[in-house]
Formats: C-alpha cells, structure tokens, sequence
C-alpha cells in the first residue's frame, strides 16, 4: 500500500475544547530540562566533548578532549541555575515537570531530592543527553530500557513520562511501546492528542522549541531576558483569548538550568510570571497532570480508518461511495493516502481524484448509474440504501399523485435531452427547490449540464462519507 505516514489534519476543524479544570483557559506547562552532568564528555565514556546549547557562540566538538569551559557552563546549570529556579518556582507554588536525564540525575542527589520535595514530575529524558539520529533501533531501545531502570533507581519510582530531544525516527514509537502515560517528542500541535504505538493507546503531549529558553543559545534567538518575556506574553495572550472564545489550548515553555537559570535571562521569565499571575483562570500543570485530564475527559476514540484497510475491505466500505462504481475505490486505494484522509473531507477529496481524473466515458457511466428521481426503482423499492435514504430525506417518498407525475414527466424530457438522469444532492434541497432545480437545469446545454452533474455527484459522495467518518 502507499501510504503516507506523516498526520497533516490532526484535529482540523475539529479541534476540541480541552476543558481544563475549574475553566482555565490556558494550561502553562512549565518544563525545565536537567541534563548537566548527562552531556557528552569524554569522563562520560564519549568521544567527543559537548557542543549543544551553551553560551559559548560557534560551539564544536572537540574529539577525545575534555572541554573544560563547556563543562564548566553545565555545571553552573546544577550548581546554580537549578537551584534559583528551585526557589523561583517553589516560592510560587507552580508546579514543574523535569525532563531528567538519567545519567544527568545519578550525578546530581541533591538536585533530585530538591525534585521530589517539591513533587515536581521527574519524566525521562533519555540515558544520556547525545544524539540518536543515528542510533540502530536495536541499541536505542536498549538505551530506554537503561534509562527506565536507571531512573528508578535514582528517584525510586519508575518515570511515566518521556522526551529525547535530539530523537530519531523511531523514538516516538520506541517510548510508546515502552509503556508511559505520555511522551512529548513532537512539535505538531497546541493540544496532546492520542496515536498508535506498537497496538497501544499513546497520549502525545506536545513540546515547544520557540516558547524555548534554548533560543538563548542559537541564532536568531534571543539577546535579552526582556525579548523572552515578550514572545511568552505575545503567545500567551493569543492563547487566552482563543480559550475564552471556547478554545482552551495548552502553552508549553521550555527551561533549561543552564540557559534560563543565568540572571540576566531569569528576569525574562520572572516578569513573565508576574503577568500571568494577574490572571484568575490559568492552569499551571504538570505533564502527567495534563495527561490525566486528558485521558478522563478526551480518551481515544477508535474507528476502522480507511487507509488501514486492506484493498478489499477498503472497497467493500466506500465502493457505494459513487453510485454502483467500485471502480472509482479500487483505484483510490492505490493512492498516496495518509491520516490526512482518514476523514470525510479527505477521503473525499481522493475518490474525487479518481473520477476527475477519470475518461469522458467512465463518468458518464458514473451519471448512468445513477436512479431517476421519484422514478420506477423508487417506486419498486429497488434503489440502494443510500438512495432510498437521500430521495426519502427530501420528501420524495412521500409524493402525491400529481408531484409524481411532475417528476415522471421532468425525468423523461431531462434523459431524452441530456442523456443520463437529472441528479442532483438532494440532502441540499427539500422537494420544491428540486423542482426548481430541475426544471432550470432542463434547458442546460448538455456539456454544461455534464459538468454540473459532476459536481452532484461529488456532493452526493460528500454526503455519504460524513456519514461513516469524521
């Protein structure tokens, strides 16, 4: 099958109210990252020293070298940074969810026990804070495997949530099979939302790379504390507003001790709590608090998607989609298809690929598929089931005598002109604005009228498939 694995729609249109506790219009989610102590160094067992998200402008590696001034930038984050966020936080009472790396938390007790004093959420982010882009499937799950059992032993529970950061193609899929309440490593949405991993049930709930102290330390990024609190005022306003239209989203920020945790950028943030703190319905949750909301109020919701389906079934489901035309389906499960089109709209949008694309001749065979209206399969109880429940939508099983032969009349002058029956979506009409219709469009010249019984039966197609998918 050709399939295309990346989700394009998401919620779309449909994008739910989160319904955050006592009526919150922004949950703030803040995370500060601890991975001093985690990064790559050669006392780590590394090849290489750190080059990420420090101060230090142009930053590289250095092979088989200790970086002392890169080292020395880390250990200010535990040293010092940590430890001003610590008080800044717990003299607000907002709780924080860590992304812990593990090997980062087993050099830092003190830090840990400050964690868990505080009953922040103390969430996995990863072994060691190094790449995995390039990481084999086999070894990187053994690295999640090592991190869940190192983890534990540090903070003496085993970590329900999950964040690599510098992830690879499998991670999202790697820590949903490994069984956390959530993981966050995308970027894709304002809400969590719910995907397969590995037959299970796995909550996303998604980062941020821009609400994101790390832009400190990359270019362009920000200079001053000042520039950090306008753009999380500027996103947090944009965000109030959507929610007290009805739309409550979710407003991730990122930390890191080592970035944030510095004076001079720290202020940024503190004005920034002070701005939300005039504000009654905000939300300050941890992760695992988000994701039980969200599996209490918003829990998956599972239906047979098309582009799961095997040809045949897929054929058999939406087959009927066009009047008596199987064919169209058959070809459309060839495809590119994606979740993009496990929708109405989407799926709609690739039927109609097939039969615009289609030969003058097989459309036509398409239009002639299709029952006269009010007419003799009607009336012999020989329509499909679609049809019989479109005709009886606008009343047209329930004609009388004279309407029935109005409509006798009309679909014999329309077939004799056109060639093929008068169609028309009849869950767009009631009984006299098809009349209306079809004695306008009687006086169509046949190649216009062609065109607009096209477009009527793709609106037809429209109305079946909303009624089997969202």
């Amino acid at each position: 099958m050709n399939r295309y694995p990346r989700n394009m729609i998401g919620y779309g249109p449909r994008a739910p109210n989160a319904a955050w506790p006592n009526g919150a219009k922004v949950a703030i989610s803040m995370v500060l990252n601890y991975e001093e102590g985690g990064e790559n160094c050669t006392l780590h067992g590394d090849g290489q020293s750190e080059a990420f998200l420090s101060d230090i402008a142009g930053a590289a590696q250095w092979p088989n070298k200790r970086h002392w001034n890169m080292e020395s930038i880390y250990e200010y984050g535990a040293r010092a940074g940590f430890w001003r966020l610590h008080d800044l936080f717990t003299s607000r009472d907002i709780p924080v969810t860590i992304y812990g790396v593990a090997s980062a938390l087993a050099r830092s007790p003190e830090q840990v026990a400050a964690m868990i004093d505080a009953d922040w959420e103390i969430a996995s982010h990863g072994l060691k804070w190094v790449e995995h882009k390039d990481m084999p499937e086999d070894e990187e799950r053994a690295q999640i495997a090592e991190a869940i059992r190192l983890h534990t032993e540090v903070t003496g529970s085993r970590p329900t949530g999950w964040y690599t950061g510098r992830c690879s193609e499998n991670t999202v899929r790697l820590t949903g099979e490994a069984g956390f309440d959530w993981v966050s490593d995308t970027y894709d949405d304002d809400l969590p939302y719910w995907i397969d991993a590995g037959g299970r049930d796995q909550l996303v709930i998604p980062y941020t790379l821009e609400a994101n102290d790390m832009r400190f330390a990359t270019a362009p990024g920000y200079i001053t504390g000042e520039q950090f609190y306008t753009y999380l005022k500027d996103a947090f306003d944009v965000l109030y507003a959507e929610g007290a239209a009805g739309k409550a989203k979710m407003m991730s920020i990122g930390l890191h001790c080592r970035l944030i945790g510095r004076p001079g950028k720290i202020a940024g943030l503190i004005k920034f709590l002070d701005y939300v703190a005039q504000f009654d319905d905000v939300w300050f949750p941890r992760r695992i608090d988000i994701a039980n909301h969200w599996r209490e109020h918003h829990p998956p919701v599972h239906y047979d998607r098309p582009t799961a389906m095997d040809r045949d079934t897929f054929v058999g489901a939406y087959g009927g989609i066009f009047e008596h035309s199987p064919w169209i389906a058959d070809r459309a499960f060839d495809l590119e298809l994606g979740p993009a089109h496990d929708t109405a709209v989407g799926l709609h949008n690739a039927l109609c690929r097939i039969f615009r694309s289609a030969t003058s001749d097989e459309r036509m065979g398409v239009l002639t598929a299709h029952p006269d209206l009010a007419g003799k399969l009607a009336a012999a109880k020989r329509l499909t089931a679609d049809s019989t429940s479109e005709q009886a939508s606008a009343g047209l099983d329930a004609l009388t005598d004279a309407e029935r032969a109005e409509f006798t009349e009309l679909n014999a002058k329309y077939t004799e002109k056109h060639g093929f029956p008068f169609i028309i979506a009849v869950r767009d009409h009631n009984k006299s604005g098809i009349l209306a219709a079809f004695k306008d469009r009687l006086n169509n010249d046949t190649d216009v009228e062609f065109g607009t019984a096209c477009q009527q039966v793709e609106r037809i197609a429209y109305h079946r498939l909303k009624a089997l998918l969202p």
